[in-house]
C-alpha cells in the first residue's frame, strides 16, 4: 500500500449516465471500485461526481494580443480547474504550454497546435498567416506538434468582400486534411459563416468550431459524415458588440453577425436533432475569461437540448470522442463532486463542492 492518502469518495458516483455507483477509491491517483484492503490514512469526499468536465474549445496561452507568459498561461488554467474543467483540447494556442503536462494539480490539455490563417484574414499575433500553397506543410507541422488535432481558420471577414468568406480553396484544404489525417490527426476549423462549410466537410474535415452559419441544408451533410460541432454559444453571445463596432466600416459584415446570433439556439437544437455530435466548447482565451464551463452547459440547454445529453456533452461522450476515459477503473481520478444531482439541473456545476485532480481534492 502507497504511503499516499487514499480517497474515498461516496454518496452517487455518475460513471455513466445510468451507471450510478455508491462509491469509488483513489489510490496512488488512480480510480478503484474494489476498497483497498490495507487503506490506513482515508480522506471521504461525499455528494454526485462525475468525470471532470471537459472544455472541447479553449485557449491556454492566449490573450487579447497573442500569447501570454506562463504566469498567465497557470492563472487561466488554474481558472479552468476551480470550475471542474479537468481536460481541455485547446484549439489553437501560439504559446508553448507542454510544461502544464509535467503538473499533476493543473487540468490535462490536447493541443491542437497553432492556428493556421490566411494573411491578414485573423486576429493579430494568434496564427500562422499563409497562403494556399503552404498549406499542407503547415498542417504537417502542427499536426506533428500537436496532440492528434490540427485547428484551421475556415473563414474571416474579407475586407474587400465587407463580410466573412471562405479562407481555403477546396482542392488545398482536401489536401491539408488528408496530410493531417496521414499523420494520424484530426482537423477542426474555425467557422461562423455558410459559405466555408460545405467545401470543408466534403474535404474530409472532423470538426468545425461555431458551426454558426449551419442550415437545414448543410445538416444533413454534417450528420451523414458525422463531423462534430462545438457551439460556444458563450463566445456567440459577444457578436451583438462586435456588430455593433464595425457597423460603420463593414455593415454587410455586421449585419450578418447579426443574423447568426439571432438564430444561434435554433442552429444547435436543429444540428442535435440531426444527430450531429455536440460538444461543450466555452472559446475562453483570447478575450473571453476562462471557468465559463457551466455557462456553456446552461446555454446548449436553453438552445433546447436535454439537459443530461447537455450534461454528457462536457463529461462522458465528451471524453469518449476525445480518446480519454472518464471514471473507469485505473483511470487518473479526475473528478468533480457536488451536492446534488447535476442530470436534474445542469445549473449545479456551477458551483462545484470538490475538484479532485489526479486524486487530489484541490478545492
Amino acid at each position: 500500500m502507497s504511503d499516499h492518502p487514499v480517497l474515498h469518495v461516496k454518496g452517487r458516483v455518475l460513471a455513466g449516465p445510468d451507471d450510478v455507483r455508491d462509491e469509488l477509491w483513489v489510490v496512488d491517483g488512480r480510480i478503484s471500485y474494489d476498497r483497498p484492503a490495507d487503506a490506513r490514512d482515508v480522506r471521504t469526499v461525499t455528494g454526485w461526481a462525475l468525470p471532470g468536465l471537459v472544455d472541447a474549445h479553449c485557449h491556454v496561452g492566449l490573450g487579447a494580443h497573442g500569447p501570454v507568459d506562463a504566469d498567465e498561461a497557470e492563472k487561466q488554467a488554474l481558472a479552468d480547474r476551480e470550475a471542474g474543467t479537468l481536460l481541455i483540447r485547446d484549439a489553437g494556442s501560439p504559446s508553448d504550454t507542454r510544461w502544464v503536462d509535467d503538473r499533476d494539480d493543473l487540468p490535462k490539455i490536447i493541443r491542437a497546435g497553432r492556428h493556421i490563417a490566411r494573411t491578414r484574414r485573423y486576429i493579430r499575433g494568434y496564427a500562422h498567416e499563409i497562403e494556399p500553397d503552404d498549406l499542407v506543410a503547415y498542417v504537417a507541422r502542427e499536426a506533428r506538434r500537436g496532440d492528434g488535432w490540427v485547428k484551421l481558420v475556415g473563414d474571416w471577414i474579407d475586407r474587400e468582400v465587407g463580410d466573412l468568406a471562405p479562407s481555403w480553396p477546396r482542392d488545398a484544404a482536401e489536401a491539408a486534411i488528408a496530410e493531417a489525417h496521414r499523420l494520424g490527426a484530426r482537423v477542426t476549423a474555425h467557422c461562423f459563416a455558410e459559405n466555408s462549410l460545405r467545401d470543408l466537410v466534403e474535404a474530409g474535415i472532423d470538426c468545425v468550431e461555431h458551426a454558426t452559419g449551419l442550415t437545414e441544408d448543410l445538416i444533413p451533410l454534417f450528420a451523414e459524415r458525422g463531423v462534430a460541432i462545438v457551439p460556444t454559444l458563450v463566445n456567440i453571445a459577444t457578436f451583438p458588440r462586435l456588430a455593433e463596432g464595425g457597423e460603420s466600416k463593414f455593415p454587410r459584415w455586421s449585419a450578418h453577425m447579426r443574423r447568426l446570433h439571432e438564430r444561434r439556439y435554433d442552429t444547435v437544437r436543429s444540428a442535435y436533432d440531426a444527430g450531429i455530435p455536440v460538444f461543450v466548447g466555452t472559446d475562453a482565451g483570447g478575450t473571453l475569461p476562462h471557468g465559463l464551463v457551466a455557462a456553456e452547459v446552461a446555454e446548449l440547454v436553453t438552445a433546447g437540448i436535454p439537459p443530461l445529453d447537455a450534461l454528457a456533452a462536457t463529461t462522458w461522450t465528451a471524453r469518449a470522442w476525445l480518446g480519454r476515459p472518464g471514471l473507469e477503473e485505473g483511470a487518473p481520478a479526475d473528478l468533480v463532486v457536488y451536492d446534488t444531482d447535476p442530470r436534474t439541473d445542469v445549473r449545479v456545476l456551477a458551483d462545484p463542492r470538490r475538484v479532485v485532480v489526479n486524486g487530489r481534492v484541490t478545492a
